[in-house]
C-alpha cells in the first residue's frame, strides 16, 4: 500500500515517520511548504506540489490537520488527484458533520473515507500508540488495518461515517474534566505545602491516577507547559461538543466551566501553551483565597 500524509504539525509528523519505518509511506504535503521539505528529505520521500499530486501517488491518504474548514479544503484539493478507491483517514478532531460532509465528496469520485480522530497526545503520536476511534463502512476499516495499525494500539470502530467524531467529543468532555481537576487538585497541595513531585510518583499509582495526572501534572510543578495539546485546539474541540450537544437537546456543564477557563488564559496569551496550563488560573485563585 502505497501511503500519503498531509498535515505535518505535532501528530501529523511522527505519523509521518511511523509509517516511513514500516515501509509504505509514498509522499506528503503540508501548507507550510518548508516543513514538507525538509521531511520529505529525512524521511527520503515525495514532496508533493499539492494535495492532487499525493493522491495520484498513493493508495491510502491520511489527513492531519486542525480545523473542520482544513479538512474539507484539503478534501476538496485532493479530488483532481483522486482515483476510484482511494481510502482517506482523516485523523483530525472536527464535527460529525463535517465528517460525513467529506465522506459525501469523497463518494462521488469513488473513494473511501474513515473518520479516525485519535487521543493519546504527542508521545502517542511518536510512540504509535495512539488509540484511534474509526467512523465509515466496516470494509473500508478492514482495508485501513495496515495504516491504523502502523499509527497506534488500540482501533475501534464506532459505526458510519461521524461516529468516530462523536466517540473523539465524548474523549474531549472526559479530558477537559481530568485535566481541570488534576490542576485544582495539584493547586490544593500546593497549598497544604506537600512535595509535589513525590505526591505525583505515589498518586501515579493510585486509583485516582489518569494519563493527565502522570504526564501533566509535572508540568504544573515546573511551570513550564510545552504544547503538548495547546489550549486553543481544546477549546475547538469542546465549541465542536457544544454544538454537537445542542443539537441532542442537551448541556454539558464540565464543557461549559472549561470553556470559561480557556477564554481566559487566550485572552492572557496562553492559548498555545499545553492545556495543563489551566493550573495557572487554579493556582492563582488559591493564592488570592488565602490573602488576610
Amino acid at each position: 500500500m502505497r501511503v500519503g500524509v498531509l498535515g505535518l504539525g505535532a501528530m501529523g509528523a511522527p505519523m509521518a515517520r511511523n509509517l516511513a519505518r514500516r515501509g509504505i509511506l509514498t509522499g506528503i504535503w503540508n501548507r507550510s511548504r518548508h516543513k514538507a521539505t525538509a521531511l520529505a528529505t529525512e524521511l527520503h520521500c515525495l514532496d508533493a506540489a499539492t494535495p492532487a499530486a499525493l493522491a495520484a501517488a498513493c493508495d491510502a491518504l491520511v489527513i492531519c490537520v486542525s480545523a473542520d474548514t482544513d479538512v474539507l479544503e484539503v478534501v476538496d484539493a485532493l479530488l483532481p488527484g483522486i482515483r476510484h478507491g482511494t481510502l482517506v483517514i482523516d485523523t483530525s478532531t472536527v464535527s460529525a458533520t463535517t465528517a460525513r460532509e467529506a465522506a459525501a465528496r469523497l463518494a462521488a469520485q469513488g473513494a473511501e473515507f474513515l473518520d479516525c480522530p485519535v487521543s493519546g497526545g504527542v508521545e502517542g503520536a511518536r510512540d504509535a500508540k495512539l488509540a484511534i476511534m474509526c467512523g465509515g463502512h466496516a470494509l473500508a476499516f478492514e482495508r485501513a488495518q495496515l495504516v491504523l495499525g502502523t499509527l497506534g494500539h488500540t482501533i475501534t470502530w464506532f459505526g458510519e461515517s461521524g461516529a468516530g467524531q462523536a466517540a473523539k467529543a465524548t474523549n474531549q468532555i472526559m479530558c477537559a474534566g481530568i485535566i481541570r481537576a488534576v490542576a485544582e487538585a495539584m493547586a490544593f497541595a500546593e497549598v497544604q505545602g506537600l512535595p509535589l513531585q513525590k505526591l505525583v510518583d505515589t498518586l501515579g499509582q493510585g486509583a485516582g491516577s489518569s494519563w493527565y495526572f502522570v504526564h501533566r501534572a509535572p508540568n504544573m510543578i515546573r511551570g513550564s507547559y510545552p504544547a503538548g495539546f495547546r489550549v486553543r485546539l481544546h477549546e475547538k474541540d469542546l465549541l465542536i461538543c457544544r454544538e454537537m450537544a445542542a443539537a441532542a437537546g442537551i448541556s454539558l456543564p464540565v464543557v461549559e466551566e472549561m470553556l470559561t477557563e480557556y477564554a481566559e488564559l487566550i485572552r492572557r496569551g496562553h492559548g498555545d501553551e499545553d492545556i495543563s496550563a489551566v493550573f495557572r488560573l487554579k493556582q492563582e485563585s488559591c493564592a488570592q483565597r488565602r490573602r488576610p
